[in-house]
């Protein structure tokens, strides 16, 4: 085994030793957050910008759906990779340049707005660039969390960083980003923009080296490395589970989510403009969710929450095909988002402890190419049942499915149960 960064330096060995870890989470955990949020934010005002700008380029359905696609695209092409440089080279560094990049290239779209040079190619091409330096932030900034808070404190950490992302993301950047908007088109962009170059500054004040541990006697080979990763993975029979199960039941939960305005236009009658409404319940439960999770992980057996996290919102999903109305659907909207996000608080903490940090980068590549590739596989499937066989008995049916998918969740943690108390210890030292 080898001791991570964050443990106690040693003058004499370590060249960059980091400041001991705080019995609270920290003054470098607060900069990373405080960088974090600052990025979640103009991530939620770009959201909303991107499609209000490709409305007013054209009105055709697909041409606008085709810039909703290309979030998922650069995840399914990228996510490996990117882990893979993450584990190469300086994690506060990978940020920072993806910071910067993200800076230039909503910059560039607002330069082009100001203009009136604007054109849907442009809004396609910013979409994709900021999608692929997404996955490097994004696997950098997991990466980052247990190198910067005791194991512990991961669940802690992560619950405050969750709650941070719905606050910023759904309740600040995207009512921000309509009301800029609606003042000038170029608005929202420029403080997109100006959002991610705060978030690369924070990060320049955190302090120290956060290079993953190289066997430097081993050439260094990109796919090998990616190799590697993906067969650490395959061979940890309970994240390999894990991974598994959670994706399909991603899926359900994404076949359904794609169409929830549906539900609400169609099968409930509402006007469209309530559809927010249920998305603002969402995002409470998700806050929620951020704030209980460490402390039921400390209360309840992590099986028991990671199966809930799964188990609620299906029951959520059988609820709203059964019994169709506005008040179970806001009820189901934000205890399904509370139960989903307190699981995905437990396992990201569960992978950030049983990853080795040199591995980190390009596992957590491969978990989420797996994620990110059955989510529109789901949404398509979803789609189609909903048109066959209507918006209820996909309800019903994609409850059904995760809630089955509950019982071999369970066995698989319950059959690895002894490798989830390493959250207990407050040890910094790589499995």
């Amino acid at each position: 085994m080898s001791t991570s960064r964050t443990d106690a330096p040693d003058p004499a060995t370590d060249p960059d030793p980091l400041p001991p870890v705080a019995k609270g989470l920290g003054r470098r955990f607060w900069l990373l957050f405080s960088s974090s949020t600052a990025s979640n934010l103009a991530d939620g005002i770009g959201k909303v910008a991107l499609p209000l700008l490709a409305v007013s380029l054209t009105r055709e359905p697909v041409l606008v759906a085709a810039l909703s696609s290309l979030t998922f695209l650069p995840w399914v092409l990228f996510a490996i990779v990117s882990g893979t440089l993450v584990d190469r080279v300086d994690r506060r560094r990978a940020m920072i340049v993806a910071q910067l990049v993200r800076t230039a290239v909503v910059g560039l779209l607002a330069v082009a707005v100001v203009t009136g040079q604007a054109a849907l190619w442009m809004l396609y091409a910013a979409a994709f660039a900021l999608g692929a330096v997404e996955t490097l932030y994004d696997n950098a900034v997991n990466a980052m969390t247990p190198l910067v808070v005791r194991r512990d404190q991961l669940e802690k950490a992560n619950g405050r960083t969750q709650t941070a992302v719905v606050v910023a993301d759904s309740f600040l950047g995207a009512p921000l980003g309509s009301a800029l908007f609606v003042l000038a088109a170029a608005l929202p962009f420029l403080a997109n923009s100006l959002g991610f170059l705060l978030a690369a500054v924070l990060l320049l004040l955190l302090p120290g080296n956060y290079s993953a541990e190289r066997d430097t006697e081993r050439p260094a080979n990109l796919r090998a490395e990616m190799a590697e990763g993906i067969r650490w993975l395959w061979n940890h029979k309970l994240l390999r589970g894990i991974t598994l199960i959670v994706g399909l039941a991603a899926g359900a939960f994404n076949a359904v989510m794609a169409v929830l305005v549906l539900f609400v236009v169609d099968l409930l009658g509402l006007p469209p403009a309530t559809f927010g409404w249920f998305l603002l319940a969402a995002a409470a439960g998700g806050v929620t969710g951020g704030l209980v999770a460490a402390p039921l992980a400390r209360r309840l057996p992590r099986m028991v929450v990671m199966a809930a996290g799964t188990g609620v919102p299906a029951i959520c999903f059988v609820l709203i095909g059964a019994f169709p109305s506005a008040p179970v659907l806001a009820v189901a909207c934000t205890v399904g988002a509370l139960g989903t996000v307190v699981s995905n608080v437990v396992i990201m903490s569960v992978r950030q402890a049983l990853i080795p940090s040199h591995l980190f980068g390009r596992v957590l590549g491969a978990i989420r190419t797996v994620l990110w590739a059955l989510m529109p596989i789901g949404a398509l499937v979803g789609g189609l049942i909903a048109e066959r066989f209507g918006l209820r008995a996909l309800a019903v049916s994609g409850g059904g499915l995760m809630l089955v998918l509950v019982v071999p969740l369970m066995l698989t943690v319950h059959r690895h149960r002894e490798l989830l108390t390493v959250l207990n210890s407050p040890d910094t030292v790589d499995t």
